[in-house]
């Protein structure tokens, strides 16, 4: 079998990314347009307007796109070959010696023209846009957070500035607390010049102040310079630190790159790194499972799909995404709570559907 492009594979291609495209864009905008109404609650905190979260909003939609992608392609793919199906076009392009493997190739090759830029924007225009989102937000919100632009966390309290490298909400015994990491503190005296520096391994926030741990402070005299080294340094801080949270980039906006690093990070440090881990190999498995969702729908095309209007065809298509959602997430939760394999949770539920379809494709074919 040749795999060059014909006419054929380019219509089918054509029809089958212009539903796809299609129901995209609906997902994205009903997703945009339910982000949009849950911030107009922040309107009015501090300087945050209206326009604010229209600019958040639009900075968001790369990241948007990608996680709706998925649901995107089976429901499209479902419409575009329910539309060919009941036209009888399926049946004519059979007659021409076309075979269901040729259209089912012709299927995935146009999804996959869309799956790899999807990969791209989830590395790059989606972590980037989200992170331009935070920086933006937050500093509107709060005039003494700001977010770095490639990755941190500034805040000042007074003649005090702390900088950290990043932090994650800690839980342990039924407590939550935030922790931050890599910190450094610079206080100005009141003629402002730097008064002292103090790095800290970690600050976790307590009752009314911040726990220091593994603190260097070296502190600036007139004639002299003098440091001291200390296991533990409490700092009296009012800082917010909800604010502060909202302020460090989620796990599942971050790139694959940085997931790997967190992980390693964690793993260096004793540290449960289970949410990072999962993360990263659903980014490694996402274009799997564009593709298993797509294939296992190209049999009902043959078949069910000949007769029922566009309701059924976006029924079917929502069931075959909710359930699959559903048996991989089951299979995560398995693989969290037994310590087991993360490639092995995801790499199961799109091998399954793989070979359903086959067997889907062998019953239609006799």
């Amino acid at each position: 079998m040749k795999l060059v492009p014909n006419i054929h594979d380019l219509y089918i291609g054509r029809v089958v990314l212009a539903t796809v495209l299609l129901t995209w864009a609906v997902l994205v905008g009903l997703d945009m347009v339910m982000a949009l109404s849950n911030e107009v609650g922040d309107i009015g905190k501090g300087n945050y307007t209206f326009g604010h979260a229209v600019a958040w909003l639009f900075y968001t939609v790369p990241r948007r796109a990608y996680t709706m992608f998925p649901t995107a392609a089976v429901i499209g793919s479902l419409m575009g070959l329910g539309q060919l199906a009941a036209s009888s076009e399926l049946t004519a392009l059979r007659a021409l010696g076309l075979s269901r493997r040729r259209l089912s190739i012709s299927v995935a090759a146009a999804l996959a023209l869309l799956t790899g830029l999807m990969v791209f924007s989830g590395e790059t225009l989606g972590p980037w846009g989200q992170r331009q989102a935070d920086v933006l937000k937050n500093s509107a919100r709060s005039g003494d957070v700001a977010v770095d632009r490639y990755s941190g966390l500034w805040a000042r309290e007074g003649n005090t500035f702390m900088y950290a490298q990043g932090g994650e909400e800690m839980e342990d015994k039924g407590r939550s607390w935030l922790q931050l990491r890599d910190v450094r503190l610079y206080e100005l005296a009141a003629d402002g010049r730097l008064a002292s520096i103090a790095h800290a391994a970690t600050a976790d926030h307590q009752e009314g102040f911040w726990l220091l741990k593994n603190v260097r402070r070296t502190t600036f005299h007139e004639r002299s310079v003098s440091q001291v080294v200390s296991l533990g340094e409490r700092w009296e801080s009012k800082l917010d630190a909800a604010v502060l949270s909202s302020g460090l980039t989620k796990a599942r906006n971050m790139p694959t790159r940085e997931l790997s690093q967190n992980i390693d990070y964690r793993k260096r440090n004793g540290l449960d790194a289970r949410e990072y881990e999962d993360l990263y190999w659903s980014r490694w498995f996402f274009p799997l499972n564009v593709l298993a969702l797509c294939l296992a729908a190209i049999p009902f095309a043959f078949g069910s799909l000949r007769s029922g209007g566009m309701g059924k065809r976006l029924f079917l298509g929502i069931v075959f995404a909710v359930s699959f959602w559903a048996l991989q997430l089951q299979f995560v939760r398995l693989a969290s709570a037994f310590h087991l394999d993360f490639r092995l949770a995801y790499a199961m539920p799109p091998i399954l559907l793989l070979a359903v379809s086959a067997l889907m494709f062998r019953r239609r074919s006799t």
